[in-house]
C-alpha cells in the first residue's frame, strides 16, 4: 500500500490529479465508500479516487441524497485523509439551491482535505428533478469561482444529470455541458450515458476533460474502448458498493433459505490475508 503520509500535501494531491488529466489516454477514478474501501484501492494501485454519495449513504443505513451535509462532508474527510491518493468529492447538488450555497460547498469541501468536487444540476425533488439551465449554469459558475478563491487549484466537475431521470435528451445534455464548460468548470460529466454513440457526441461537443459513469448493467465499454472516443476519466459511482451489497444479499438469503454456507468459498481466505492491506 502506497504509505500515508502527512507530507503529501493537498497542493501536490491536486497537482497530480490535475496531471492525470493532462496525460494521454483515460484513468480509472474509482468510487470507495468507506475508509476501509479506500485503503484497499490505495493497496490496488489506482492513482486517485471519487467518493459516492449513494456508496456512503448505504454504509450508515440511508437512501442516497438523505445526508447532510456535514454527514457527506465528513465522509469525504475520512476517505481525503485515508490515502496519500488526491481525492475528488460527490457533493451531489451542493446542498441547496442556491449558487452561493453550492460555493460554499465547494469551500468546505476543500477545508475537508479534497482536490476536487461535482456540483450537479439536479434539483432532489421528483416534481421538477433538473434545474433551468440559466440557474444551473449560474450555479456551476458560482462554485468555479469559489474554487478559483482557493489557495491551491480545485479541479471542479459540472454534472449534467438528464440521463439519471429519464430525460434521454443528448442534445440537451451537450447543450447543458457546453454551458457549463462556459461557466469555467474543469470537468464535465453526464452519468447515466450508455452507448458509445452518446458518449462520443458529448467527447466531441466540448473542449473540457469529460468523465464517464461505468458499471452500470448493459453497458460493456472498456476502459480501451472508452480512451479512443476520447474519454478521460471513468467513475463507477456506486458500483462497487453495490456489487459488495449484492454479494452480501446473496450470501444471507443462501443462510436463511438454505441453511447452507456456499457463499465462504468465494469469501477473502481469511482475515489475516484482508488485515494486510490496513495500517496499524
Amino acid at each position: 500500500m502506497p504509505p500515508i503520509s502527512d507530507n503529501v500535501t493537498q497542493a501536490e494531491k491536486e497537482r497530480r490529479f490535475r496531471a492525470l488529466h493532462e496525460r494521454k489516454g483515460a484513468f480509472i477514478i474509482p468510487n470507495p465508500y468507506d475508509v476501509g474501501t479506500a485503503h484497499l484501492l490505495a493497496h490496488l494501485g489506482f492513482e486517485a479516487l471519487a467518493t459516492t454519495s449513494a456508496g456512503y449513504a448505504f454504509t450508515l443505513g440511508h437512501r442516497d441524497g438523505a445526508l447532510t451535509r456535514e454527514q457527506t462532508l465528513a465522509g469525504a474527510q475520512a476517505i481525503a485523509t485515508a490515502t496519500d491518493l488526491p481525492v475528488s468529492a460527490d457533493l451531489e447538488h451542493g446542498f441547496g439551491d442556491a449558487p452561493d450555497v453550492a460555493a460554499e460547498a465547494i469551500r468546505m469541501a476543500a477545508a475537508a482535505g479534497v482536490v476536487g468536487g461535482s456540483i450537479e444540476d439536479s434539483t432532489g425533488r421528483s416534481d421538477s428533478p433538473i434545474y433551468e439551465l440559466e440557474l444551473a449554469a449560474e450555479r456551476v459558475r458560482a462554485a468555479v469561482a469559489a474554487a478559483r478563491a482557493l489557495p491551491f487549484p480545485f479541479t471542479l466537475t459540472a454534472r449534467a444529470e438528464n440521463y439519471l431521470h429519464g430525460r434521454t435528451d443528448v442534445h440537451d445534455t451537450i447543450k447543458r455541458l457546453q454551458a457549463y464548460q462556459d461557466a469555467g468548470a474543469d470537468v464535465l460529466y453526464a452519468p447515466g450515458l450508455t452507448t458509445k454513440e452518446d458518449i462520443a457526441a458529448v467527447v466531441g461537443s466540448v473542449d473540457r476533460p469529460v468523465n464517464v459513469l461505468m458499471g452500470l448493467a448493459g453497458v460493456e465499454l472498456s476502459l480501451a474502448e472508452l480512451s479512443a472516443i476520447g474519454v478521460k476519466r471513468v467513475s463507477v459511482g456506486s458500483g462497487l458498493c453495490r456489487a459488495a451489497l449484492g454479494e452480501f444479499l446473496r450470501a444471507a438469503r443462501e443462510m436463511r433459505d438454505s441453511g447452507t454456507f456456499a457463499f465462504a468459498a468465494d469469501a477473502v481466505g481469511s482475515i489475516s490475508e484482508l488485515s494486510t492491506n490496513f495500517p496499524g
